[in-house]
């Protein structure tokens, strides 16, 4: 069995059984928030010294790095140091909007 579930939100997830085992996942085409981050960059549109656009993530690069680190969104979301991790790492630079150190 393998389905495919448009969510309507530009996210598709895909609920599979392979080995007897229930194999879920979520994706998206993250090109427009890569350029979107480009744009804004280039522009320079990166907000003011007291409140920096950092970056422009879609939720499921958020949910692929709580994965990768065994933690949940809440761990995530609660997490100023998960944030900041996040935000420094050379995997997701390319979200970023201001370049600077967090």
């Amino acid at each position: 069995m393998h389905s495919v579930i448009n969510n309507g939100d530009g996210t598709k997830t895909t609920v599979a059984i392979q080995d007897g085992n229930l194999i879920t996942g979520t994706t998206q085409d993250c090109d427009p928030y890569l350029d979107r981050a480009a744009d804004l960059r280039r522009e320079g549109a990166t907000g003011s010294k007291d409140m920096r656009l950092a970056a422009s993530v879609p939720f499921v690069v958020i949910e692929q790095y709580c994965n990768k680190l065994g933690i949940t969104f809440q761990d995530f979301s609660n997490s100023e140091a998960h944030k900041i991790s996040f935000l420094n790492s050379a995997d997701y630079k390319h979200f970023r909007v201001w370049e600077g150190r967090v």
